[in-house]
């Protein structure tokens, strides 16, 4: 079995080689964690001789559960007596169910239900309980819930603002439906084997003995449940394998608690220790940049990747004047690279906030090159814009039909489908469009096929539409600022999991109109929106194209070529209510990671923020990563503990963070314990 150390370096044979015992990997950006957890696994196998049965090795995507067992099984070369048990963590939840889910009562022909149907029960569920809240928000909550192991009991009590008090009552109802009809959502799969094992110690002992070797990839992306579940796992053997960075922990946001990696050896004993360094992706200069940044994070485990690679070219500043010059920049020198040679799947141009990929979507598109917007949607593809070029178009022509049908419940107006029917069947008996219909005819005989107060409602959308119209006719430069006086679309969208990310959106729409009306006076608003028309529609996308993504979805890829945009203060950092320093440096890591040969960082002087031209301070992170001079620093240290996440006290139990305050060179952390708030200092609790 030879093979399985071929091309290995020391420190992945070192870990590769431990075979009893609690082994922490960590491995940084490009350090081929993947190549190391699969020849351990081969090793255990093939070498040591342990049954594949009794290895666990734990994933977060099928898709890297399917590549880590199709490598393992390739350095095996077949010499395996059963498939090693290799799932993601969901999968492991349900076969687990399969048989064990009678210890709950319950019977094991129960049904998962997916996303949407839970958003379905939800949104049911809601409308029985006469409770307004956003579909979306109300299952997010829940899902914090479950992954926290906040009971209904504790959820209830907890609860302060009227909204989390409602959501509770709804977490209250569906866990009643759902176990009343044998029903398990993806949370489930999850808690309820926790709950299992936690109870049933004989089970607990009895399925720790049959996986003495339990791995698990991307282990600072875990939470507070997995953690738990991965305890009473190892808790007979403490044959504990755990691959991750926690330079890369950039999902807090979702739930991932960072203290799993960083604590690590302290929930598990004479925990070994390896760090993969030696970086095969990067060049030096890249690799320098990312380990200058990351230093200035104090809570962290401590590594320094090395380029296998060696010297390349420097990493590049660009300074631009606004977002439109940003993007034409950035278009010629991509335009300049494959004119070259370069294959466009080799250029990446990577952000922080979703909203900055409209100027660069409308420059690619004015210079005639072929993207493809991952993990994510098209600027204009977006609810909220549609939502807005909608109200614009029937600004325009109010007899569009197909646009006022999109608005005329945005914001609500109590036109529910069969109202709605009625109303569009009297337009087309006389011949009109809808609006027409609605402006014209009187009040009272609208009141002779829909409510009294709907027709009112009605009428009133009509003439704000006319209000409308006659401002883009008279002064389209003002419209905009009267449009979102009057209509108010942005409070669709609160208590939403993504409101801020849509008010940016709305934001960037609003700042992008009225740049446009500055500097053409004279535009038309039907010229506005033809010129949208032409900017969102790409006839002919090729294989071959640029790829336009967030920091978010980037991790795990990488590319020769990557431009990084928005570095400036509020854009990236993100700063404001809820940010976390430490993981915005986090991401900034990981942006500068997916280079493997040229690294072009951007700012600009200007952007829209807001709706408004705002001047923009340069990322304190250009500083920080050592290119430029460091002047004007702001290092940021983190306490580690932030709004809303869950910790648990050695006396109070456990409560929910409400605020936190530097206090010396500890933090307060306000705290709701059960519905008494205390004021405790950091290092008196433990995040969870």
């Amino acid at each position: 079995m030879e093979n399985i150390f071929n091309g290995l370096n020391p420190s992945q044979k070192e870990a590769v080689e431990h075979i009893d015992g609690s082994l922490l990997i960590l491995a940084g950006a490009g350090t081929g964690k993947t190549k190391t957890l699969t020849s351990r696994l081969a090793y255990l196998i093939g070498v040591i001789g342990i049954d594949p049965r009794s290895t666990l090795t734990l994933t977060f995507t099928n898709k890297a559960a399917l590549e880590m067992r199709n490598r393992a099984l390739s350095l095996l070369k077949n010499r395996c007596s059963a498939p090693p048990a290799l799932y993601t963590f969901h999968k492991f939840g349900l076969l687990f169910l399969k048989f064990h889910i009678s210890k709950l009562g319950r019977k094991n022909n129960f049904v998962i239900i997916d996303s949407d149907d839970k958003k379905k029960l939800l949104k049911q569920i809601a409308k029985d309980m006469n409770i307004d809240l956003d579909i979306s928000f109300i299952n997010n909550e829940i899902s914090k819930y479950k992954n926290s192991l906040i009971t209904v009991d504790i959820a209830k009590e907890s609860a302060e603002l009227v909204q989390y008090k409602k959501v509770a009552l709804i977490y209250e109802k569906y866990q009643n439906n759902i176990v009343d009809n044998n029903l398990v959502d993806f949370d489930d799969l999850l808690m309820l084997p926790y709950q299992i094992l936690k109870s049933d110690n004989a089970l607990r002992i009895e399925t720790s003995n049959r996986y003495q070797y339990i791995m698990v990839d991307e282990y600072q992306d875990t939470n507070e449940l997995q953690f738990k579940i991965l305890e009473l796992l190892s808790s007979e053997h403490g044959n504990l394998c755990v691959v991750g960075d926690d330079d890369q922990s950039i999902y807090g946001w979702r739930g991932a608690n960072i203290r799993n990696i960083l604590e690590y050896d302290k929930y598990f004993e004479n925990t070994k220790v390896v760090k993969l360094e030696t970086n095969y992706r990067s060049t030096t200069p890249i690799l320098n940049i990312a380990n200058s940044l990351i230093e200035h994070n104090s809570y962290r485990l401590g590594k320094k990747l090395i380029s296998h690679r060696g010297d390349g070219k420097g990493v590049e500043l660009s300074h631009c004047l606004d977002e439109m010059h940003e993007a034409r920049f950035i278009a010629r020198k991509v335009q300049s690279l494959i004119n070259g040679g370069v294959n466009a799947q080799e250029i990446a141009v990577l952000y922080r906030i979703n909203a900055l990929s409209r100027s660069l979507e409308d420059g690619f598109n004015r210079e005639g090159l072929s993207f493809k917007l991952l993990g994510g949607m098209r600027f204009y593809e977006r609810a909220e814009i549609k939502d807005l070029i909608s109200y614009l178009r029937t600004i325009l022509n109010p007899n569009d039909d197909f646009s006022l049908l999109r608005i005329i419940n945005k914001p609500k107006r109590g036109v529910g489908k069969v109202s709605l029917d009625k109303i569009q069947n009297e337009a087309q008996l006389n011949g009109v469009s809808i609006y027409e219909y609605i402006y014209h005819t009187p009040l009272e005989n609208i009141t002779q096929i829909v409510s009294k107060k709907l027709a009112s409602n009605l009428k009133e959308f009509a003439n704000i539409i006319q209000h409308l119209k006659a401002i883009s006719e008279s002064s389209p430069s003002t419209l905009i600022d009267e449009f979102d006086k009057i209509i108010a679309l942005k409070d669709i969208y609160q208590n939403r999991p993504d409101t801020v990310e849509r008010m940016q959106n709305i934001d960037e729409f609003y700042g992008y109109f009225n740049d446009a009306f500055e500097k053409f006076p004279n535009a038309t608003l039907e010229e506005f929106l033809n010129d949208i028309s032409l900017q969102s529609d790409q006839d002919n996308i090729e294989n071959s194209a640029i790829t336009i993504m967030s920091i978010h979805a980037s991790k795990g890829l990488e590319f020769e070529h990557v431009f990084v945009i928005g570095l400036e203060e509020e854009f990236f950092p993100l700063l404001g209510d809820g940010s976390d320093m430490s993981e915005e440096r986090r991401l900034g890591y990981v942006a500068i990671t997916r280079a493997k040969t040229n690294l072009t960082l951007c700012y600009v002087d200007s952007r829209f923020y807001k709706g408004k031209r705002k001047q923009m301070d340069k990322s304190r992170f250009l500083g920080e990563c050592g290119i430029i001079p460091n002047t004007s620093l702001k290092v940021t240290k983190s306490s580690g503990f932030k709004k809303g996440d869950p910790v648990r006290h050695k006396i109070f139990g456990m409560g929910i963070i409400q605020g936190v305050t530097k206090v010396g060179k500890d933090y307060r952390l306000k705290i709701n314990f059960g519905g008494t708030k205390k004021d405790i200092l950091s290092s008196f609790v433990q995040a969870i």
